[in-house]
């Protein structure tokens, strides 16, 4: 029992710094991102296992963490604010053409993060050619490029 109590207080506390770090940590993965992920996933594991580093231990925190996991998965589901509490809500970065200063730094997003999604996503090289961006939840910068005047971005 000890081991899936510090397996639910793990996830749970795991999930709350997660939260409070901000999407942009889910985004892209740069190589200190990489590095902190491992250390993260190596001192939580030592947190979970505890003194007992058996087999049978493992099995247990696995079965645990995957429950956990599901069973907040369909609670999500069935609860918008669930839902909103640990994944937020999109995040609009720029508006008609206009950058939203005060969401980007919230957000910590830069001018040089929504043009590289821009040139990923469209091929656009310049804000001129951007209607709008949005921070997705999953911590990806979605754009909407402008639209000439015959209906085309």
């Amino acid at each position: 029992m000890d081991t899936v109590l510090r397996a639910f207080a793990v996830y749970a506390m795991l999930l709350l710094m997660t939260r409070i770090s901000g999407r942009r940590t889910l985004s892209d993965v740069t190589v200190f991102d990489f590095v902190l992920v491992l250390l993260i996933a190596d001192t939580a594991q030592s947190a979970m296992v505890g003194p007992d580093g058996s087999f049978t231990n493992a099995v247990v925190l696995i079965a645990t963490l995957i429950l956990i996991n599901v069973v907040l998965s369909l609670a999500k589901f069935q609860a918008r604010w669930l839902d909103l509490m640990i994944d937020g809500a999109p995040t609009v970065l720029m508006r008609d053409g206009v950058l939203l200063d005060a969401a980007m730094r919230r957000a910590r997003i830069t001018m040089d993060d929504i043009l590289q999604s821009a040139r990923m996503q469209h091929g656009l090289s310049n804000l001129t050619e951007i209607s709008g961006a949005v921070l997705e939840t999953s911590g990806t910068i979605s754009i909407i490029p402008k639209r000439g005047d015959d209906g085309t971005a």
